[in-house]
């Protein structure tokens, strides 16, 4: 894996929205902290992170974490939890869960047992018995 030169960090990438003052963005930024390992694969210029909150320390408020990394799908987490902390513990796990999940999907396996397919012995003979190509044949259908 290549490293990134400018890694992105909840300090640098958080916005706080609607529901949120920018007083709130400093401890908010101290609880999502531990996002910082798994966002520092990631470039910080084209990394986004938006969390907002509707109907605050009301019965029913929701808290939304937005994500947007360059190049990807954005995902959004949501929490409905009535404590704010809870909540916004919440969606800090499952965006981390989100992202594991979308590098797993991303990343080829590192998986001996599937990288080392060898053939069947009946395929590899039955490919020595076939004639040579025809190379005027060969030209023609790249052409």
């Amino acid at each position: 894996m290549s490293a990134v030169a400018n890694p992105a960090t909840v300090a640098e990438c958080l916005r706080v929205g609607a529901g949120f003052s920018q007083g709130d963005r400093n401890w908010i930024a101290e609880q999502f902290a531990t996002l910082d390992s798994r966002l520092a694969g990631f470039h910080a210029d084209a990394t986004e992170l938006e969390v907002s909150v509707k109907d605050r320390e009301a019965r029913g408020q929701k808290v939304t974490l937005e994500c947007w990394i360059a190049g990807r799908q954005k995902i959004v987490t949501t929490s409905a939890e009535e404590d704010l902390h809870a909540a916004l513990n919440d969606v800090r796990d499952d965006l981390r869960r989100r992202l594991n999940d979308a590098k797993t999907r991303q990343e080829p396996r590192h998986n001996k047992h599937l990288r080392d397919v060898s053939q069947p012995q009946g395929q590899v003979e039955e490919a020595e018995d076939l004639p040579a190509a025809d190379p005027i044949r060969a030209d023609a259908e790249t052409a």
